[in-house]
């Protein structure tokens, strides 16, 4: 019995979605979104199944590394595959908010921000290093999907965390906002560059319902994402005097994203029900709806700072309503979650 449990971990880790650590980006952003509004025990209840998640994710995550390290590799140097793992930065430093701003834990939140870096570090150079050089690519087509601007959040995720534990480095905060600052202006630079490629995807070849995958979502999130991390430096800014004389340009620059995010709200909708009523692609859980439950509860996170940050009352209304779609986006997904697994258990 055990050798056959055993065997059946085995090759369910061996297929394990690399970016299954959307998962802990969108239970901690949905988290963090629902403490803002004062829901404070659905965010503490959400920030305890996040945890869990967190261990448990690791622990498949180092077994796959262990048992399964040869696709473990290629899934990293996969054009498709490849920009998941990005999720284990984003989900890492989102968690590390969670510390922040719900457990008051700045301790174990600047741990968190230092393996965010370490892990930003290691993945962002190792991918594009690996699809740049390797011999063997895919067309556009199949190559560039919406998965890859979780390269954009990962980079946006470290950013947002460092400018929230700045201010325990006393004497070196202007240290850790300055790489907060250049973290935020890299990836609204691969958000640029990533989103002309999807874009130019988009228009000039051909989508078939199973193509427009919840992935897609992540276009939105990625600028959402910036747009929190604009607003959190806004709000360091009496930290840092070269803060204070960029802030006309930070406001703009940020408003641009969260601009950016907004339109992107309605098209998404639109092609959402375009692939699942009218070309009626059957609807069923899959790990990469955590993609589309993330920007969701990062628009509503990043829409309620960058109104702290600014001054901006209407953002608040804005984000006061808007935190009832990701919570119900959460919920389904996370029901279709635990089907999932009651089905592997009993082996159906």
């Amino acid at each position: 019995m055990i050798i056959k449990l055993k065997k059946s971990l085995k090759n369910e880790v061996g297929i394990l979605y690399p970016g299954y650590f959307a998962f802990i980006m969108a239970t901690g952003i949905v988290s963090i979104a629902s403490y803002l509004q004062g829901m404070f025990s659905l965010a503490r209840a959400l920030f305890f199944i996040n945890i869990l998640g967190y261990a448990v994710l690791w622990f498949l995550t180092l077994l796959r590394l262990s048992w399964h390290f040869p696709k473990f590799i290629s899934d990293l140097t996969s054009h498709v595959r490849g920009p998941g793992f990005f999720t284990l930065v984003a989900g890492t430093c989102i968690l590390g908010n969670q510390f922040v701003l719900i457990a008051q834990d700045f301790t174990t939140a600047i741990y968190l921000f230092f393996a965010g870096t370490v892990l930003w570090l290691i993945l962002i150079y190792a991918f594009f290093t690996a699809v740049i050089a390797g011999e063997s690519k895919p067309d556009l087509g199949t190559g560039i999907h919406g998965g890859w601007f979780i390269s954009v959040v990962a980079t946006q995720s470290v950013a947002v965390l460092g400018a929230l534990v700045a201010s325990r480095f006393i004497g070196w905060q202007e240290y850790f906002l300055f790489l907060s600052l250049v973290l935020f202006l890299v990836g609204s630079m691969l958000y640029l560059i990533i989103i002309t490629l999807v874009f130019y995807r988009l228009m000039f070849f051909n989508l078939a319902p199973k193509e427009f995958i919840p992935l897609y979502w992540v276009d939105m999130g990625a600028a959402a994402i910036t747009t929190l991390a604009g607003g959190r430096l806004i709000l360091a800014s009496g930290e840092w005097g070269f803060l204070q004389e960029i802030l006309p340009f930070l406001k703009g620059f940020t408003l641009l994203f969260w601009a950016t995010a907004t339109w992107w709200i309605p098209l998404l909708l639109i092609l959402t029900a375009w692939r699942h009523l009218y070309k009626r692609f059957p609807l069923g859980y899959d790990a990469q709806y955590w993609s589309l439950v993330f920007p969701l509860g990062m628009y509503t996170t990043s829409t309620f700072v960058f109104a702290d940050a600014t001054g901006l009352v209407l953002f608040h209304t804005i984000s006061r309503y808007f935190i009832y779609m990701a919570l119900l986006a959460w919920i389904v997904t996370f029901t279709g979650m635990l089907g999932k697994i009651v089905k592997k258990v009993d082996g159906r």
